[in-house]
């Protein structure tokens, strides 16, 4: 009896630490409130884009839940449990809440201004009141990262109008950009279209 106590003891264990974190092909996180099909959907997101998210050098805590919008704050993002329902459509601001990770983690001050300038915004983030959501260089950045690594149809992130925030800069060179910057690949093979 005992010995049949100690082995589903220790098969609990295995199961709840393997289900509380994920390594996908890329990035450093782990799960909080999400179920199995939550994080199913946040896995294949991060691995539809051919962005390495490994580059963020920090473990980053995914909350799951009922929230209002979708954010992210350094080593956290909150992720709207309706959204990740939505499947593919969802996956864009997964990859979004996930680019900030790379800013709040590896861009100093001098890469964020010249990020600010390249990529025609106003205020890197936050730092006026009052902007649009697009005259944020940190918001262009992200939503030009999602664009640029996961060219896809199913992207939805993907620009209609030159004006759009995923449309700040031509994906080539945005992708050479953050190659001199980050190290990031040149192309986007490998991206799930």
């Amino acid at each position: 009896m005992r010995r049949r106590f100690i082995v589903l003891l220790l098969l609990e264990i295995a199961v709840f630490a393997t289900g509380a974190n994920a390594y996908a092909a890329g990035g450093n996180y782990v799960f909080a409130g999400a179920t199995a099909a939550e994080q199913r959907q946040v896995r294949s997101a991060l691995d539809a884009s051919a962005f390495p998210w490994d580059l963020v050098p920090a473990r980053v805590t995914i909350n799951v839940g009922a929230y209002d919008v979708s954010h992210a704050a350094p080593g956290q993002i909150w992720l709207d449990r309706d959204l990740l329902r939505a499947g593919r459509f969802g996956w864009a601001v997964v990859q979004d809440e996930y680019a900030h990770q790379l800013d709040f983690f590896r861009f100093d001050w001098s890469m964020r201004a010249r990020l600010n300038l390249e990529l025609g915004a106003r205020d890197w983030c936050y730092g006026v009141s009052g902007l649009a959501h697009g005259e944020y260089g940190c918001e262009r950045f992200s939503s030009t990262l999602v664009w640029s690594y996961w060219p896809s149809r199913n992207n939805a992130y993907r620009p209609t109008t030159p004006d759009d925030e995923s449309a700040a800069m031509a994906p080539t060179r945005f992708r050479s950009l953050m190659a001199e910057l980050v190290g990031a690949p040149r192309t986007a093979t490998g991206a799930r279209l």
